[in-house]
C-alpha cells in the first residue's frame, strides 16, 4: 500500500468515526473548493474497505468517538 493510500484510508476511518459536525462541514468545504471535474479513482482495496465499513455500520458494529478516544488513551 502506498503512502497516499495509507493517508486516504486513515482519513476515511477518522471521518467515519467522528460525530463532530463542524469538522465534517469543514472537510466538506475543503472538498467542495477543489476542482469539481477532478475524478478520483478508487482502488479495488479501497472499494472493498468502504463496502466493509458500510456493512459494519448497517450491522451496528461500530463505537462512538468518545469510546474510541477512551480506548486510545488507555
Amino acid at each position: 500500500m502506498t503512502a497516499l493510500e495509507i493517508i486516504k484510508n486513515s482519513l476515511i476511518d477518522r471521518i467515519l468515526a467522528t460525530k463532530n459536525e463542524k469538522l465534517l462541514e469543514a472537510i466538506d468545504k475543503i472538498f467542495a473548493s477543489t476542482q469539481a471535474d477532478e475524478i478520483i479513482a478508487l482502488s479495488s482495496e479501497q472499494i472493498e474497505m468502504l463496502s466493509m465499513s458500510e456493512k459494519d455500520i448497517e450491522g451496528g458494529n461500530f463505537i462512538s468517538e468518545s469510546e474510541l478516544n477512551k480506548r486510545n488513551s488507555e
